[in-house]
């Protein structure tokens, strides 16, 4: 470990902490006001798309209504993704001559682009054409982004407004919708896309070249339209790269610099949202507390890896673990960039996570099984913090023999189970799939490692799929028809069968109206509510994957310091 490593984590949590509050106040303008009077340059695009789309934008959606747009709005891109990948061959910009894509594979990747997850079982630039990569997969990056901005909006006004309230709904799906890609998505690439081009970021649709190496032999290096991808691959939190090597190549993030903007691209918009949601409920302390649990989590996994890594492994002695990074990034850059990616179930890497050290890896994993809270997706990595929140003033509550209540409404027993079964949805996925791999033999024979590093393969497949982050430990050959098509349920479990009860929770909140603060009310925006939290949010993760855990990652690292190897 060096003073520039702890500057390096110290000046990306500093930038991350100063865009918050802009960024949160331009969000907030833009979903709870008047944005096509506001924004002058883009209202007539948003009032253009609501015509060409037959949007009323003064209609509010009912819970069920909006629900039941964004899962047939998923449903169809899907299903369109997935035929797209299966006509590859026949379609233009395919310079290369791809073929087809496999029909399980075609189907992991349309689950996996859909869900915001960009799992890639495959090379890009030796599978998939321009044509895949633009129409299939980086329109998801777009559209699977926005479904997550609409589900933070849905499950923020279900909880901030009164039932008394003159608007007191939670919206319109396709209104929301439209003006995530408007306001923010689209402005946001577009501005970094061009960033990372007049840093070397490739962009352009040519087919590759091949060129002469210095020792006389011919290489052929694969082009594509890489920066767009890039921008919104990060700032979307999906994470898959056009190159295998996603961003630890050069031409996807070529220097220190894109490194840091990349980064800081990652956490943008879930750490702005959180200061949304303070505007939301009136109460920006609100938005600070749920920043700070976030930030304390994250903290302390980027030091836990830092600390890890510049350790190395036991078995080699003075020297931190390089292995799996690349040097322009070093330690730091490539841990920080670890942790921020699984925190944030972005799923891009700038270092093979497979290399890490066991408590490095360790840290990864558990960052996508407590839920990917910590910052998380957009909007699902908030509001699946709301979650924890709720229980948490439901133990409080049950601490001082008192009805809890969060932002004035009381939390009663629909909520409580409503809450349990988003909980229970995550490691029903993740454990039950890795059971199963675990003692198949068309599970285990997939993996590059025996014991229990091949067992962590198999944990941090399922986790990153079910949690839709999208990253992997790259020894585990997941391109085969059980993975494929197990991980691809995962995906789609661990989207939409917790955004269903996420909706659920914001309708039957909103139908309550705010009671009066009383002397017995827990508040929920100080310090001792930010320690509750981040108690429950780890005391559930513990209770659920510890056991786990401690056959593959923690059993690992006692091993490795015996010199035992597998």
């Amino acid at each position: 470990m060096t003073a520039l490593g702890w500057l390096q984590i110290a000046l990306y949590f500093g930038l991350i902490l100063a865009l918050t509050k802009p960024l949160g106040n331009y969000m907030f303008r833009v979903f709870e006001g008047a944005p096509h009077t506001q924004f002058r340059w883009l209202g007539p695009i948003e009032r253009v798309l609501h015509r060409l789309c037959g949007v009323d934008p003064a209609a509010r959606h009912s819970v069920m209504q909006y629900g039941t747009a964004l899962l047939i709005f998923s449903a169809v891109g899907q299903l369109l993704a997935y035929l797209i990948l299966r006509a590859q061959a026949v379609l233009p910009l395919n310079p290369q001559g791809m073929g087809a894509i496999a029909p399980d594979l075609a189907f992991n990747t349309a689950a996996s682009f859909t869900t915001n997850t960009n799992w890639q079982a495959y090379g890009g630039e030796s599978t998939m054409s321009y044509a895949a990569q633009a129409l299939a997969l980086n329109w998801h990056n777009f559209a699977s982004a926005a479904v997550g901005f609409c589900v933070a909006l849905a499950v923020a006004r279900g909880l901030t407004r009164n039932a008394s309230d003159r608007d007191a709904t939670i919206g319109n799906f396709w209104v929301d919708l439209i003006r995530a890609h408007v306001y923010v998505l689209l402005p946001l690439s577009i501005g970094l896309a061009l960033l990372l081009a007049s840093q070397g970021v490739v962009q352009t649709l040519s087919g590759y070249v091949a060129v002469t190496t210095l020792d006389g032999g011919t290489q052929t290096l694969p082009m594509g339209q890489v920066a767009s991808q890039e921008a919104i691959k990060m700032l979307g939190i999906n994470g898959g790269g056009i190159f295998n090597a996603n961003s630890a190549h050069p031409f996807e993030n070529p220097t220190p610099f894109t490194n840091l903007v990349e980064m800081l691209a990652i956490f943008l918009i879930p750490a702005g949202l959180t200061h949304t949601y303070g505007l939301m409920a009136r109460d920006t302390k609100q938005g600070w507390a749920m920043f700070s649990a976030m930030s304390v989590l994250f903290l302390a996994g980027a030091a836990v890896s830092y600390f890890a890594e510049s350790a190395g492994n036991p078995l080699v002695l003075g020297s931190g673990n390089m292995e799996g990074k690349e040097v322009r990034f070093g330690i730091a850059g490539s841990t920080l960039f670890a942790t921020a990616t699984t925190a944030a179930s972005c799923g891009a890497v700038n270092s093979m996570h497979d290399s890490y050290t066991a408590l490095g890896g360790l840290v990864q994993l558990v960052n996508m099984q407590l839920g990917e809270v910590i910052f998380g997706g957009i909007g699902v990595g908030l509001t699946g913090l709301l979650v924890f929140a709720i229980l948490s003033v439901f133990i409080a509550g049950l601490m001082v023999g008192r009805t809890p209540e969060y932002l004035g409404k009381k939390v009663e027993q629909r909520e409580m189970k409503l809450a349990m079964l988003y909980v229970l949805v995550f490691p029903l996925s993740l454990l039950g799939f890795s059971a199963w791999a675990a003692v198949a033999e068309y599970g285990v024979s997939s993996l590059n490692n025996a014991g229990p590093h091949g067992l962590s393969e198999i944990l941090y497949a399922y986790s990153s799929g079910t949690g839709n982050n999208g990253s992997a430990f790259a020894g585990l050959n997941a391109n085969t028809l059980f993975y494929n098509t197990t991980l691809g349920i995962a995906m789609l479990v661990g989207r939409f069968l917790t955004i269903v009860p996420l909706l659920a929770i914001a309708g039957s909140m909103l139908g309550k109206s705010k009671v009066p603060l009383g002397p017995g009310t827990f508040p929920t925006h100080g310090t001792l509510f930010v320690a509750l939290l981040v108690a429950v949010v780890i005391i559930v993760g513990a209770l659920t994957f510890l056991p786990a855990l401690s056959l593959g990652p923690i059993v690992e690292h006692f091993m490795a310091g015996t010199s035992r190897t597998f």
